[in-house]
Parts: structure tokens; C-alpha cells; sequence
């Protein structure tokens, strides 16, 4: 691994610098929209605007660099993205904020499928498990980071928007002063929801109802925290904590999908989401058991996606693992949409336990189709694909590299 890391850690250290910047911006807004006094409502309506604007880049944004280039792409989105985390502060509007958010998060789509696009080129196949996991690590770390860096400043003035700007700015040099060619993107084939779908039932809903969890926790725990009266540094660390438990509890997790029927897996870590997420919704519970509440929590979503991903994976001919990848992810941009939404709808209606609420009710629908679809089917033949730890962040170049990754690890270890 230290080779590999060797090689592509300019690639990797401007990823980082990017995570910072992302994790810091969904955060801030939180805070910052509490400061100036918007609904819960209407700040759900801003947090949803970023997976809008996200699952349009990821379906605008190949086509984009297939025209102009790599760089070029990744130069002009990137320079959005740094207007806009400044233009926050200048700006604070709920409305404007939405527009801003569509622009940011299809830039940051714009921005990952670039980035990973070098990565992997710079990857071999003996190498491209090592830095699939690498560049999961780099990104938890950068999130979680930065949200040590909302400590440093006033929410309410401009320093906190300049720093994930100024973050966003440095990551652009690692990766274009890369000696590291740019990679040629190919046309991905489409590969029709329905047949996606009948592929795998249980993929496709679940990466739909995952959407809807991944959302509510990247753009509304920072709204629940302030609803809650918690301070920054609580906040913070209650962030930091899912992000930490989603980077620990993918490997032994991963270990154990390789070893069993994943229908059951996913089934159990379903129901043990929905349990942990009622506990906050039906008690009073103290700070510290809500930190043990955010490690579970990203200790089963962030699992789950990968879990998901590779259980469509045994599914699938090696041909269609491309259209397949950008359908799935298609399919949890829809889902993100709503999640913010749904979320600040119930916050407004029962308090801040919407949050959990939302997210619980989420992984019981998830275990209850789970269950059902484990007596329609048989489970998955013995040449199952292997697992490869992926973040919800990543683009379908990340997932794409997932899951022929995946299914060479298995090819290898059937041999």
C-alpha cells in the first residue's frame, strides 16, 4: 500500500483538500442558517438543492470533459466551487443559497468524477484495490477534519467560508501539476432501470432509500444540531462521529458479506439502524450516548452502500458493470433529493427527533423489503463478487472501479 501511496499521492492529498472543503461547507450552512434565522423548512429546502445539483453533474459532467478535457473541466468547476463558498457569506439568503447549493453540487460532482478519473488511471489492476481503499480512507479523514475547522472561526462572519474556499483552491495543484497524463473517458452504454431492476430488486430500493439516509446526515445533522441548541464544538464532534464509525466498521463488515449470504447481512444491519435511530427519537439520551448514536449510524449506512453495491455486483456480466454503476447512482440522487426534505418536514413538525426519526423509519422500510424479497428469491449463487469499500461520496468512476475490482477479487480467490 505504501507503494501505491507513493504514486498517487498528489492525486490524493487534492482529494483530501476537496473533502475538507465540502465537509465544511454542508456543516457551516447549518450553523450559519440558524444564525440568520431561516425555517427549518426552508433550510431543508437549501440542504436538498446540493443532490440536485449533484445528480445532474454526474450526467452532464462526462460528456463535459469528453469535449473539453480533464483539466479544463476540473480547473472551471473548481474555481465555481471557490466563488461560491465565499459568495455564502455575502449572500445569506435562503433563496440564493439554493441556487448556490444546485451550482456547488454539481460542480463537486464535476470535480470527483475528474479526480477519480486520474486516480484510476494512474492505478494498475494489481494496485486498484489498495487505492479504492486509500482514497476511502483520504476521504473520511478529510470530512471528518473538517469539522475541527469549524472551531477556528465565527459561523457568523466570513472567516469559516474562506477557509474551505481557500482548501478548495489548493486541491487544484497536487492534481494539475500530477505528472500524470490525462486519462481517456469512454462513453459509458446505458443499461435500462428496468433492467437494472430486474436485476436486482433489492439493490435498486435499497440505494434509493440509502439516498434518503446518506442526505439527511451530509445536509441535516448540522440543522438538527442547531435546533437542538447543540454548540460547535458539540456539533462537530457528532458529525466527526459519523464519519469515524462509517471508516472502521467498513472493513469488518466487508470481511463478513464475503463469508454469507448478504441478503442476511443487509437485513440485520437494516434492523440494527432502525433500533439505534429510535433510541434518541423515544429517550432523552445524554451527549455522549448521541456520539455512540452517530458511530452506528455511519457505521451501518456507509457499510450498507458498499454491501448494496456488491450484492448487485453478483448479479451482473462483467459487460454491464459500467451502465450499471451509473444507474445506481442515479437511483440514490433520487433518494437524496427527498431525504433533506422529508427531514426538515418531520424536524418541523415533532422537533429536532425528526432527524432520527426520519433516518429510523428509512432502515426499518429497508429491513422489511429485505426480509420480503429473501422469500421471493433464492439466495445468490456461490460465485459471489467480492466486497470493496467505497464512500456514498464517490462518482460512478469510484463505483465503477468498485465493482470490476470486486469481481476480480473473487475471479482470484475461486482460483
Amino acid at each position: 500500500m505504501l507503494k501505491v501511496l507513493a504514486s498517487t499521492w498528489p492525486l490524493l492529498f487534492g482529494l483530501m483538500l476537496l473533502m475538507l472543503g465540502n465537509g465544511m461547507q454542508g456543516t457551516l450552512l447549518g450553523i450559519r442558517g440558524g444564525i440568520e434565522e431561516f425555517s427549518t423548512t426552508q433550510m431543508s429546502i437549501v440542504m436538498s438543492c446540493y443532490f440536485v445539483g449533484f445528480l445532474f453533474g454526474s450526467r452532464l459532467a462526462p460528456e463535459m470533459i469528453r469535449r473539453v478535457g480533464h483539466v479544463r473541466v476540473y480547473a472551471a468547476l473548481g474555481s465555481l466551487i471557490s466563488a461560491v463558498l465565499i459568495l455564502y457569506a455575502a449572500a445569506p439568503n435562503w433563496i440564493a443559497w439554493s441556487v448556490m447549493r444546485v451550482l456547488i453540487g454539481f460542480s463537486f460532482s464535476g470535480v470527483y468524477i475528474t479526480a477519480e478519473s486520474w486516480l484510476n488511471n494512474a492505478s494498475t489492476n494489481e494496485t486498484r484495490g489498495q487505492a479504492l481503499s486509500l482514497y476511502l480512507i483520504v476521504q473520511m479523514i478529510g470530512i471528518i477534519a473538517a469539522q475541527a475547522l469549524l472551531n477556528f472561526g465565527d459561523p457568523s462572519g466570513y472567516i469559516l467560508f474562506v477557509i474551505p474556499s481557500v482548501l478548495v483552491s489548493l486541491s487544484f495543484t497536487p492534481i494539475l501539476l500530477s505528472i500524470s497524463p490525462a486519462p481517456a473517458f469512454d462513453t459509458t452504454k446505458r443499461l435500462s432501470f428496468k433492467a437494472l431492476y430486474q436485476a436486482s430488486p433489492l439493490g435498486c430500493v435499497g440505494m434509493f432509500l440509502l439516498g434518503g439516509v446518506f442526505s439527511a446526515q451530509f445536509g441535516m445533522a448540522s440543522v438538527w444540531g442547531t435546533q437542538a441548541g447543540l454548540n460547535i464544538r458539540d456539533l462537530s464532534i457528532f458529525i466527526a462521529s459519523i464519519y469515524v464509525g462509517g471508516l472502521f466498521l467498513q472493513f469488518p463488515i466487508g470481511m463478513l458479506s464475503d463469508r454469507m449470504d448478504r441478503r442476511v447481512l443487509i437485513l440485520a444491519l437494516a434492523i440494527a439502524g432502525g433500533i439505534v435511530l429510535m433510541v434518541p427519537v423515544l429517550f432523552d439520551v445524554p451527549f455522549v450516548m448521541l456520539i455512540g448514536v452517530g458511530v452506528l449510524m455511519g457505521g451501518i449506512s456507509n457499510p450498507l452502500y458498499s454491501l448494496l453495491l456488491a450484492y448487485v455486483n453478483d448479479y451482473l456480466d462483467n459487460s454491464d458493470m459500467a451502465a450499471a454503476s451509473a444507474g445506481l447512482m442515479f437511483i440514490n440522487g433520487i433518494g437524496a433529493i427527498s431525504g433533506p426534505i422529508v427531514t426538515g418536514w418531520l424536524m418541523g413538525a415533532i422537533g429536532p427527533s425528526g432527524f432520527f426519526l426520519y433516518m429510523g423509519i428509512i432502515f426499518i422500510l429497508l429491513a422489511a423489503y429485505a426480509g420480503w424479497r429473501m422469500t421471493q428469491r433464492r439466495a445468490t449463487p456461490d460465485a459471489q463478487g467480492g466486497y470493496t469499500a467505497i464512500s456514498p461520496t464517490a462518482s460512478v468512476v469510484t463505483i465503477e472501479a468498485a465493482l470490476e475490482q470486486s469481481d476480480a477479487d473473487s475471479q482470484t480467490t475461486q482460483s
